[in-house]
């Protein structure tokens, strides 16, 4: 008990997430990984040194997760801990020996995964290939952070390397322990956000689902990723700034007309995060641990309402919700209509709108070296998640179980998602159930196809030697 300073609850995620690795400990679910090529003169016992200060900061990132023997799991703060560090020099071999090299390693890292019982839940490794060039690879448990915490964690890495590679030392304002947000969710009203979420979610039997793939389920994901073009983006732009709506809205309700199109359901529903971070809490902008939290969202599509207004009533709705978003998704799911067991919804909306963007925090670190080939890995237990990548231009991911869904039927999902966000940005006027799903190729493969069977002579359009009326056909 010496080594331990601090012991409380977990959050709603956090036990979201634990039940979800814990159910699944091979599958790689909710480890986080993020990849860079580091070149240039990188001094790497200051780079080290630097990391393990960022980890003797913040108490979140000296956490262990216990569970067993204990009414609720709980959270372990313990005083000092070593961060796992892997290095080695890979200048022997060829270029294509070095990427495959880098790819195994990145896999057996995800599948190693972590033990939640032991503290830190986080591991670096970093590969020599060059003289002046290291591979680096940041792996953590989802249940430490969150992607707002990466552009702050990343920017005091930065700022304590430069420190400690001219000899000196740095001293930054103390960071709030996530503690005290744990504290703040105590304090909230359980019964008035019941009453609130059972009032969102009365008559709700069954989710709303895709209606393409089949009913399988596995651990095993596929990311498709897609770039809007520059001139979408600025009419995009122009509508949120014109209108006073917010991206978020607008990429929810498109999200909200393609499940009713595929679904052909009106009463639709699909999860989003939110950032978690309440404004009543002082400092929480800064603060470093898992905030985020995913809500259901509850639209319903009519036929003849028009895009504008029903957009605003959209963003009015995200606006009400935001007072009770520390509710726990198992409770939320408790207080609604849909039986225990069957998933609250099947797809996910996650908007990275981060203050300090890994970009932002990369941006001027250091003359001595530079920064490519970022990439990240992150699993979620949800059969689509799209991830909307704001910037310009506009971007997005979709990841999916690929036992469920082909690799070609959530192509075919994209370009319909950028035809419907196409169609909003030309007429936000038009009614909802006007806008288009079917793309140019789509609409001219039915147009040549109908003209096609028309030509088609009356033995083969008809049935025998006779002509058939549509209607009769049916019958």
């Amino acid at each position: 008990m010496e080594t331990i300073t601090d012991i409380y609850e977990l959050s709603p995620m956090q036990q979201g997430m634990l039940f979800h690795s814990l159910y699944n400990p091979t599958s790689g679910m909710y480890c986080e990984q993020r990849s860079c090529l580091l070149s240039g003169k990188l001094s790497v016992s200051a780079f080290k040194q630097a990391w393990q200060a960022v980890i003797d900061r913040h108490t979140i990132l000296r956490t262990a997760f216990h569970w067993e023997e204990l009414d609720k799991p709980l959270q372990v703060v313990y005083q000092t801990v070593e961060l796992p560090w892997i290095e080695d020099d890979w200048r022997g071999l060829t270029q294509s020996e070095q990427q495959e090299k880098l790819a195994a390693f990145l896999a057996a890292e995800q599948q190693q995964g972590f033990d939640l019982n032991h503290a830190p839940l986080i591991r670096c490794g970093l590969m020599r290939v060059e003289e002046d060039a290291y591979y680096f690879v940041w792996n953590y448990h989802h249940l430490l952070l969150d992607g707002w915490c990466n552009g702050i964690l990343l920017k005091e890495v930065f700022a304590f390397y430069e420190a400690f590679r001219q000899g000196q030392n740095l001293f930054l304002k103390p960071s709030r322990p996530y503690r005290d947000y744990i504290a703040w969710l105590q304090q909230q009203d359980r019964e008035q956000a019941a009453a609130f979420w059972r009032n969102t979610l009365k008559g709700l039997i069954s989710p709303t689902v895709l209606g393409i793939g089949n009913n399988s389920f596995s651990e095993a994901r596929e990311e498709q990723h897609y770039q809007l073009s520059a001139s979408l983006t600025a009419s995009l732009q122009n509508i949120i700034q014109k209108h006073r709506l917010t991206l978020n809205t607008l990429f929810q309700g498109a999200w909200a007309l393609l499940l009713s199109r595929y679904s052909g359901e009106s009463d639709i529903i699909f999860g989003a995060t939110v950032s978690g971070r309440p404004p009543s809490l002082t400092d929480v902008e800064s603060m470093v641990g898992l905030f985020i939290n995913t809500l259901p969202v509850r639209v319903e599509v009519k036929p003849d309402a028009v895009l504008l207004p029903w957009l605003q009533g959209l963003q009015a709705q995200q606006i009400e919700k935001e007072q009770y978003s520390y509710s726990s998704l198992i409770e939320i799911q408790g207080w609604s209509n849909v039986p225990r067991g069957t998933p609250l919804f099947e797809s996910l909306v996650i908007f990275e709108n981060y203050p300090i963007s890994l970009d932002k925090a990369l941006q001027g670190w250091s003359d001595q070296l530079t920064i490519s080939e970022g990439y990240g890995v992150e699993k979620t237990n949800y059969p689509v998640t799209l991830s909307v990548l704001p910037g310009s231009p506009l971007a997005f991911r979709i990841s999916y179980d690929k036992h469920r869904f082909s690799y070609s039927s959530i192509e075919r999902l994209i370009k319909h998602f950028e035809t419907v966000l196409t169609s909003i940005s030309q007429d936000i006027e038009q009614q909802s159930w006007q806008v288009s799903l079917l793309t140019s190729s789509e609409q001219e493969e039915l147009l040549i196809e109908g003209k096609r069977r028309s030509l088609l002579p009356p033995l083969v359009r008809g049935v025998g030697s006779r002509e058939i009326c549509i209607h009769q056909l049916f019958e």
